[in-house]
């Protein structure tokens, strides 16, 4: 298959998971909800109030056209291969995000770099620091990246 350059979510494979993640101490309680920008400033992903829990989709793309085909990206890596040709524009990549305490929401991160779901944890560290994480193994073996919010 190929790979593009577009986007990297949680630093591309999800195999590659090897980073602990770091422990927010003494955060205030604050809200995620907005856009962010991934690392790299790749995509933005809009976090938004999905009914109790949040959720998040892609509004942006750096590179929103994939240079193998001169059209629009699609999640070419996805491991269903009846949703290969979706667009990654509008993508929801995370969902299902749960409140676990003042500034932690766990639920399911999917990156498209590499067609996997994964555990994942959003962490808000200030009001424009979001650390995104994404777990396997059942959370031993962990990668974040942090996020910045769009102004």
């Amino acid at each position: 298959m190929r790979r593009r350059a577009c986007i990297t979510i949680l630093g591309g494979t999800v195999a590659a998971l090897l980073a602990a993640a770091s422990p927010v101490a003494g955060a205030a309680a604050g809200d995620p909800t907005g856009t962010w920008h991934t690392k790299g400033h790749l995509a933005q992903v809009l976090i938004a109030k999905c009914g109790q829990d949040l959720c998040g989709s892609i509004v942006a793309l750096k590179d929103p056209i994939d240079p193998a085909t001169g059209k629009p990206q699609t999640d070419t890596e996805n491991e269903d291969s009846t949703k290969r040709n979706r667009p990654v524009m509008g993508l929801q990549i995370v969902s299902g995000m749960k409140s676990h305490g003042a500034n932690k929401w766990s639920g399911q991160i999917y990156s498209p770099e590499d067609g996997k779901a994964v555990n994942g944890n959003l962490i808000l560290n200030d009001p424009n620091t979001l650390e995104v994480e994404g777990c396997i193994m059942g959370g031993l073996l962990c990668r974040s990246e942090i996020w910045t919010r769009a102004k």
